[in-house]
């Protein structure tokens, strides 16, 4: 019954919960004067940040990007079984790149760092890895833990050491985390667009730059890597058939100079003419299969080659971002305003229960 009573006390009424906000409303009023000075204080500091704090430039680069649908190579005959040639892959595209995985081509290690390794000359042919150590002072933040005086990052990275290495991967990290951007405005759409965010407005366009260069080549050479190796093949073999087939003509114009007046009774003298015509109709049947299907296989090549076309690219000045002043001024006295009703609340609660104890 004890335990039932000392329940029923604990419950807040709704008159005691009305009484209790008009106390807290009449000890906030009380406090005015705190209340002011305190977002007086915040909206100065939201304005110094406003004014100190540096603008972001953010460089955008956006294409479309049309993706062949390959092309049947049905046409294509003769050949395939006399050179072991697969000439249906010729009109296959691959499906490496299709959808979204491009974008995330964008986001790779690979395609980032090599971006990072290469000069630009927006920044008077600077590394655009220098240049990034040098505007976020990474010397001196990460001094006890890397010492730059001794990375090269000029060489091979075939003969990056491993602190280099590790500091490429990090590198990549902040800049895909905190300042890379890759996506699609409108999803029906084969519209891709990069940004790039930095402090650094000449790094910011350079880097978005070389970034869009490199993974669209990249991104070409690997969409028609197949055709290319099959189109040198033939080109190969119809090169090599093209030899044998002028050798055979050179060989037989000599067996005519041999017999400028054959005695026609005499049948055996004309058998190496005869062999060596046999030769040059072969391969001039060869040389006629190859030519066809090589001129066929450049015409998918040249259909397998994705379309990229450049819509904007990054021009100075670059699009800023920066705090307004009077939304510094907004944010800092609002943020003022909540600590000192947060500090006066903790302060009255210890007020009023643990100093009474």
């Amino acid at each position: 019954m004890a335990d039932q009573k000392h329940i029923i006390d604990d419950k807040i009424t709704f008159r005691e919960l009305i009484l209790r906000g008009k106390g807290w409303l009449t000890f906030f009023r009380s406090k005015t004067r705190f209340i002011v000075i305190a977002i007086v204080v915040g909206a100065v500091l939201g304005l110094a940040a406003s004014w100190l704090k540096k603008p972001k430039y953010t460089a955008a680069t956006s294409f479309v990007l049309e993706e062949s649908s390959g092309s049947s190579m049905g046409s294509l005959s003769g050949l395939a079984s006399l050179a072991g040639i697969n000439l249906g892959s010729l009109g296959s595209s691959s499906g490496l790149f299709q959808g979204d995985n491009i974008m995330e081509l964008y986001r790779s290690d690979n395609m980032l760092i090599k971006t990072f390794l290469t000069p630009a000359k927006d920044i008077d042919g600077q590394l655009l890895v220098d240049r990034y150590i040098q505007f976020h002072e990474l010397e001196d933040k990460w001094g006890g833990q890397v010492d730059f005086g001794k990375l090269d990052f000029s060489l091979p990275r075939e003969d990056f050491s491993v602190e280099q290495d590790s500091v490429m991967k990090e590198l990549a990290k902040l800049i895909r985390e905190n300042e890379l951007g890759v996506d699609k405005p409108d999803r029906k759409l084969s519209i891709i667009k990069v940004s790039n965010t930095s402090k650094d407005e000449p790094f910011a366009k350079a880097y978005n730059e070389k970034l869009v260069e490199n993974v669209n080549q990249f991104y070409f050479e690997t969409k028609t890597k197949k055709t290319a190796e099959n189109l040198q093949i033939l080109q190969s073999q119809a090169d090599s058939v093209r030899r044998v087939l002028d050798e055979d003509l050179k060989e037989y114009a000599q067996l005519q100079d041999k017999r400028p007046n054959p005695n026609p009774l005499m049948q055996r003298t004309v058998v190496d003419a005869e062999r060596k015509q046999v030769d040059i109709r072969v391969s001039s049947s060869a040389y006629e299969e190859i030519v066809k299907n090589l001129e066929v296989a450049k015409i998918n090549h040249r259909n397998s080659s994705p379309l990229i076309q450049i819509i904007d690219k990054p021009r100075f000045p670059l699009e800023e971002s920066k705090l307004k002043w009077y939304v510094g001024i907004i944010i800092g006295g609002v943020v003022a305003f909540i600590l000192a009703l947060f500090y006066l609340y903790i302060t009255r609660l210890y007020q009023a229960n643990i100093r009474e104890e």
